[in-house]
């Protein structure tokens, strides 16, 4: 299970493994306190993707990706050219 370091290439290869099957992805999002570090996890049980940090400035990033995805999820549109960067 790859833990990428840079925030950039983890929302490329999450939005990219949502797209291609979105009925087998799901999102966790884990936080523990004692050391002050958050970690999300993008999964379709075949390919893991996982990004840890413990950056204040990290949490809005995820947030928004969180959202995004949340929106994909629920959304009645087709899912095709939905997730464009910012």
């Amino acid at each position: 299970m790859p833990v990428f370091q840079t925030w950039d290439e983890f929302a490329r290869a999450a939005e990219k493994l949502y797209l291609t099957d979105p009925m087998k992805v799901r999102v966790v999002l884990k936080y523990r306190h004692c050391d002050g570090s958050l970690c999300i996890k993008v999964t379709d049980n075949a390919v893991c993707l996982q990004y840890k940090t413990d950056q204040a400035q990290d949490v809005k990033k995820i947030e928004k990706l969180h959202g995004k995805l949340m929106r994909l999820m629920v959304s009645k549109e087709t899912h095709s050219g939905a997730m464009e960067t910012d």
